[in-house]
């Protein structure tokens, strides 16, 4: 299968051949339509992430859309190492996969579940109640931009926001912002 492998982290992954990933016990494999690019891709990437195996080579990502064998479209995440997302091909534990719906495309499938639920989540576990004050920190980003639109459907009664991008600041009032910063 062709994918992204990095052989030293720092360098840019290299288009190639690389072995397909065979699906063990619990896993599926699944053929890969469209990758995240994240922040934690690129830390990956260069070596610096936490908790990466630091073993070389590797295909980096770690979620994204594809299909399985029997057709079924599904966004999946925590591909396992070393076959990352970036590659015809990888392997996933079978509870790490879900369905998608028709009506969302891939691409922005893909790009949009990492920030999502990592903004849902972060008020999930703040459990955030209706009319409260909310600061979001570095609110310019994917991540911060889908953290105000969820702060208010969850009912926040102010949000302020706080970015160094004045022109994505200025974008943000009509996604819910009510104060930026």
């Amino acid at each position: 299968m062709k994918a992204a492998v990095i052989h030293a982290f720092g360098q840019p992954p290299r288009f190639e051949d690389f072995p397909e990933p065979t699906a063990g016990e619990g896993e599926v494999g699944v053929n890969v339509r469209a990758a995240g690019l994240h922040p934690f891709v690129r830390a990956q990437a260069s070596g610096s992430q936490s908790g990466s195996t630091n073993a070389l080579p590797q295909i980096p990502g770690i979620d994204g859309v594809g299909s399985l064998d029997d057709g079924t479209r599904v966004y999946f995440d925590k591909a396992r190492p070393p076959y990352g997302t970036m590659a015809e091909r990888c392997v996933v534990l079978r509870e790490r996969i879900f369905p998608i719906p028709d009506r969302l495309d891939d691409l922005t499938a893909a790009a949009l579940f990492n920030p999502g639920l990592t903004s849902w989540l972060a008020f999930t576990r703040a459990q955030l109640t209706k009319g409260e004050t909310v600061l979001i920190v570095g609110a310019t980003g994917a991540a911060g931009k889908l953290a105000v639109q969820i702060a208010k459907r969850l009912g926040a009664g102010k949000v302020i926001v706080l970015g160094r991008n004045a022109q994505a600041l200025r974008e943000l009032p009509p996604l819910g912002a009510d104060v930026t910063i």
